[in-house]
């Protein structure tokens, strides 16, 4: 009644297998569900033109997946529960990127920060952060 739908399998009256969800506010999940939650391989692409593709556990992204804003901006890596977390690149749209380790979506540990221009800030990060510089 409130214009959602889905289609795919059910077990024990909860979304449990391979199906696809269409949320009336123009989202739509395809993939794999555990217990009514997205669960295992599947592809998120919000109404706000946010795109994910990876794997999911409990309903957020765990594990390996690619996630592209409307904007252009690229993570490819590792997810914890919903946040860029252990190694990934963020690409962004203006040609700069981040290659390193991540904490709750935030550079922290080793990684390199090039720039749109070419320059290198490669180094150790403490919460976005350079806080001591490899050459």
């Amino acid at each position: 009644s409130n214009g959602n739908k889905y289609v795919g399998e059910f077990k024990d009256g909860k979304r449990q297998g391979i199906g696809t969800h269409t949320s009336s506010n123009g989202s739509k999940y395809t993939g794999e569900w555990k217990d009514d939650k997205y669960h295992g391989q599947g592809t998120n692409i919000s109404f706000d033109g946010k795109k994910y593709v990876g794997k999911w556990r409990d309903g957020l992204p765990n594990g390996e997946g690619t996630l592209t804003d409307s904007n252009g901006n690229k993570y490819v890596g590792e997810f914890k529960d919903g946040q860029r977390h252990g190694q990934g690149t963020y690409l962004m749209s203006d040609g700069s990127k981040y290659t390193g380790q991540w904490e709750d979506s935030i550079p922290n540990g080793e990684g390199t920060y090039t720039f749109a221009d070419g320059k290198i800030n490669k180094g150790t990060w403490k919460k976005g952060k350079l806080i001591k510089r490899k050459k």
